[in-house]
């Protein structure tokens, strides 16, 4: 190169930052100088000197490696910014820790170490700065930047309670100096709750953790990709959530200038952060809405009010209440005081189903405790107004709550029950309002049984006469007194279907007819039980066949294709031809029943709902139904239509050709779920293997088979769009027309062999764990 070229390039060559990729730790004596960076060892976080936005300001900070913009997720001098790049990073050779200066000192870990071990600081792959005194028996932690957080939180970084540990919004996007927004873990004694400020105000709560989940935040059913543990001691709790099973994924909880606390993960497809949840969302969100005692229900009709008061109370202000301000909250009827005599004085407590457990601040933990004590607990003390379980995984553990009950709002699903103590005359005043409303809803058409006789019928609940359990309750058999045989679906207590289901099961069915759904006979309500007579069908569930390999033997190919086609036309009538457009939402093996001829009959209509004649689809918060019969559109976003009842039958169809769960994994095949492992058989032309072999008899017809497998790809194809109606499908089943090619499945889930500890991960490349469980949680431990 010519001398006149080099010394046009060197004034470009000296104005380039040194980088310095190749380290992520600063050693004593050593210094990052703006326009160096420390890149962690696996190239995800980068620590470097930033400007942010329009701001002429330069700050220390960390953000993600590999994003196409820079996403700043922890600031050292978030309050005391450089005005120029002569900013430096270093370790205080007189004290031992990290200094940041600008001729003077700017920030600092305010560390001071001891002896003559050496200091260094590293950026670790999680993201977390870390101070580190070497030592012969291991390296000594004396400060991390994770127990000093900014806006972010990272997937590991543990959260402690406590004002020291808070998350602060940036001021704006311009400026990182803490804002007036904050973000903490509280414990005082009570499960933990995470809280929002907005200066020292409560804006948002989550409810207390209840070993499941937040109880305040029901989308936590929807987030399968993520793990929560949390931890509550006597005096503190901790929290943290990670990634599970592949921790590349880019993913962070951050509070923005807002005040709005966003759950993101990154998308590399789409190149863009996809919101899993943000909060505050919607108008019972926000703290104490309703007031004191007030509950906010967001499930009414449009534009209806919001707020009500708790059962035993009434509007502080009718006035207000009138103008639709629900924030003085509600104050005991005069009619509804409590008594303070032994155990409670005939005082009892009414059942708030899906709600957002009141704020636990004057709340008191007892960890060893079941509901039933709980409840004494509750009645001996005449401040309690109400309890709820602190541990829905064991039911050992309780919240007492202690005056006015704040921030009490309920869910169309999720969130927990509350029990809201009451004096006798309310508590039988709310007893019967809940009876009247039952049968007010309730077709006239469908009999009333008397709870006596279906205590005789079914022999007083015998187990004897018990056919199965499912997460709504038991079955049981019974003979009344007429001789005619029933079945009886007496709801649990801690079931999930509440009077809103029971309700919706007995309304639907009690209008439909066609003999490919179970016929309801009629209802029965006594005190706290719910019960449904139906039909009996003397072979049960098709899932005890199916799955069954004794069993699955006694039905050849024939019996299982009048089988799929008797379910295609119950849906088809569902969808379709009966007065009312229902969609079932929880279609699986185990809701198929089987008469004593095999005819297969739709059962459990207690998550169906309701379409008018020219709607396409609905969306809804609350996700119901089975993982692994869910349509993607509706597991991930709630969205359902009547192609979500497709998904779930193609599922449904492929697992009764093969005998199969669909959640079952395979040892000779990379794929994790039934839908990937025919998926794979038939592109490569290997579809019958996939079949039961008990099935390949005289009768068997291989180009039917073909065409069940063809039909159910076709059906659990990804997009809605391009799965068939019902009404395609019973006429793909019963003519020999050609059929079009399935595309892509989808819920693919693959092993990757990379190691002997293989992963799983689904058709966008994401990490997913195969198992139908939602999330991993460490267990409420009390020390």
């Amino acid at each position: 190169m010519e001398l006149q070229s080099i010394l046009l390039l060197l004034p470009l060559i000296i104005s380039l930052p040194f980088c310095s990729s190749s380290t992520d730790t600063i050693r004593f004596n050593e210094s990052l100088a703006d326009g160096q960076v420390l890149v962690s060892s696996g190239e995800k976080y980068t620590l470097g000197f930033f400007r942010p936005g329009s701001s002429r300001n330069r700050y220390l900070g960390i953000w993600f490696t590999k994003l196409p913009t820079r996403v700043v997720v922890w600031v050292a001098n978030r309050d005391n910014p450089i005005n120029d790049t002569t900013g430096s990073l270093s370790i205080d050779a007189a004290r031992g820790g990290l200094i940041l200066q600008q001729g003077s000192s700017l920030w600092s870990t305010n560390v001071s170490t001891a002896g003559q071990n050496p200091v260094v600081a590293r950026l670790l792959d999680e993201g977390n700065l870390v101070l580190l005194q070497q030592q012969q028996d291991g390296d000594q932690v004396l400060w991390q930047s994770f127990d000093h957080p900014t806006d972010t939180v990272l997937p590991n970084m543990v959260r402690k309670t406590g004002p020291d540990y808070a998350v602060r919004s940036w001021k704006s996007p311009d400026d990182p100096a803490a804002g007036d927004w904050s973000y903490v873990l509280e414990s005082n004694g009570s499960p933990p709750q995470l809280m929002l400020y907005e200066g020292r105000t409560k804006r948002w709560r989550s409810g207390p953790w209840n070993g499941v989940a937040w109880s305040g935040v029901p989308d936590m059913s929807r987030i399968t990709f993520f793990n929560i543990s949390v931890v509550v001691n006597d005096s503190d709790s901790t929290f943290v959530w990670g990634l599970r099973n592949d921790p590349t994924l880019i993913a962070r909880v951050y509070l923005d200038p807002e005040g709005i606390l966003n759950r993101a993960i990154w998308q590399d497809k789409d190149a863009r952060w996809n919101e899993i949840f943000r909060y505050p969302k919607e108008t019972c969100d926000w703290y104490g809405h309703c007031g004191q005692n007030g509950n906010c229900d967001q499930n009414k009709d449009a534009g209806a009010f919001f707020c009500s008061c708790l059962p035993g109370f009434e509007p502080r202000s009718l006035g207000d209440w009138y103008l639709r301000d629900g924030s003085g909250g509600c104050a005991r009827k005069r009619t509804g005081s409590l008594s303070c005599g032994r155990d409670g004085g005939g005082d009892g407590f009414v059942k708030l189903e899906n709600a957002k457990v009141p704020d636990t601040t004057t709340g008191r933990l007892y960890a060893g405790m079941d509901l039933k004590n709980c409840e004494q607990e509750c009645l001996r003390n005449c401040s309690c107004t109400a309890y709820a379980s602190s541990n829905l995984t064991s039911g050992i553990g309780c919240i007492v709550l202690y005056g006015d009950l704040m921030d009490t709002r309920v869910f169309a699903g999720g969130g927990q029950d509350v029990y809201v103590r009451v004096n006798a005359a309310e508590l039988e005043i709310e007893s019967e309002s809940e009876k009247e409303s039952l049968y007010e809803d309730k077709d006239s058409s469908v009999p009333i049984f008397d709870v006596l006789d279906i205590f005789a019928a079914t022999k007083d609940f015998s187990l004897a006469s018990k056919l199965g359990q499912g997460g709504f309750g038991t079955v049981y058999k019974g003979v009344l007194s007429s001789g005619q045989e029933i079945a009886v679906k007496r709801l649990s207590k801690t079931s999930r279907q509440g009077i809103r289901e029971f309700k919706n099961e007995v309304r639907l069915v009690s209008k439909l007819q066609h003999k490919n759904l179970a016929r309801l006979f009629g209802c029965c309500i006594h005190g706290e039980d719910k019960m449904l007579i139906y039909e009996y069908l003397s072979n049960t569930s098709l899932d005890l066949f199916i799955f069954d390999k004794r069993r699955s033997s006694l039905l050849d190919w024939m019996r299982r294709f009048e089988i799929i086609i008797g379910i295609a036309r119950g849906l088809l009538y569902l969808h379709q031809d009966s007065r009312l457009k229902i969609i079932h939402r929880d279609l699986k093996a185990s809701n198929v029943l089987l008469d004593a001829a095999m005819n297969p009959k739709i059962s459990d209509f207690g998550m169906a709902r309701l379409f008018g004649e020219d709607q396409i689809e609905a969306n809804t918060n609350r996700i119901v139904g089975t993982y692994g019969y869910m349509s993607p559109e509706y597991a991930m976003e709630g969205l359902y239509s009547t192609k979500s009842d497709v998904f779930s039958f193609g599922v449904l169809t492929l697992e009764i050709v093969s005998s199969r769960r669909s959640n079952q994994c395979y040892q000779e095949s990379p794929s994790l779920s039934l839908i990937g492992h025919v998926w794979e058989l038939w592109r490569e032309g290997r579809a019958l293997e996939i079949v039961d072999p008990s099935t390949m008899g005289e009768s068997c017809s291989i180009d039917q088979i073909m065409r069940c497998i063809q039909i159910g790809l076709l059906c659990v194809q990804e997009s809605p769009s391009d799965r068939p109606t019902m009404s395609n499908v019973v006429f793909m089943l019963g003519n020999e027309t050609t059929l079009p090619s399935p595309g892509k499945p989808a819920f693919i889930l693959q092993r990757k062999h990379d190691d002997a500890n293989s992963v799983a991960t689904n058709v966008t490349g994401s990490s997913t764990d195969p198992s139908t469980n939602q999330m991993s949680i460490t267990t409420l431990v009390a020390r």
